[in-house]
């Protein structure tokens, strides 16, 4: 008989340490994984991206995305023309994100598969918008991998 009660108390302490992991998962201390990793300075003429960093977010949390931050900045700012960052994962084409003509914009966002538990691959750079009749011109693209 004590036996059979052990197990019993055995059985459901397991079951509520099994509880409160999953709990403190769903509370988003899952996100606590992902770490921020620098992305040096993108440019090309006319534009900037600096102080950047990114992170993949964990899978379950914020959709597993490819979340990126950084500093857009115009830096020919008597030319008209506006500048942008590219972002793009896996299997999609290109996210534009635009920044402000003569001025430096912070820029915070997630970019990700919706049908995807998380983000495998990601590109970025940065592009200056010369209009219609001539090419943008961009930054090298950064390539990462989760």
């Amino acid at each position: 008989m004590n036996r059979k009660l052990a197990v019993g108390v055995l059985a459901t302490g397991l079951f509520v340490a099994g509880a409160g992991v999953s709990f403190a998962s769903a509370n988003g201390n899952v996100q606590a994984a992902a770490s921020w990793h620098k992305i040096p300075t993108l440019s090309s003429s006319g534009v900037k991206f600096k102080n950047g960093y990114y992170k993949f977010e964990a899978p379950g949390a914020k959709y597993g995305a490819f979340h990126w931050k950084g500093d857009l900045q115009d830096t020919s700012a008597g030319d008209g023309h506006n500048v942008y960052v590219q972002v793009k994962v896996e299997g999609y084409s290109w996210n534009r994100y635009n920044g402000k003509q003569k001025k430096t914009v912070h820029k915070d966002y997630y970019t990700y598969d919706g049908a995807a538990r998380y983000t495998s691959d990601a590109w970025i750079r940065a592009c200056r918008d010369r209009g219609s009749f001539h090419p943008d011109n961009c930054s090298l693209t950064k390539h990462y991998k989760r």
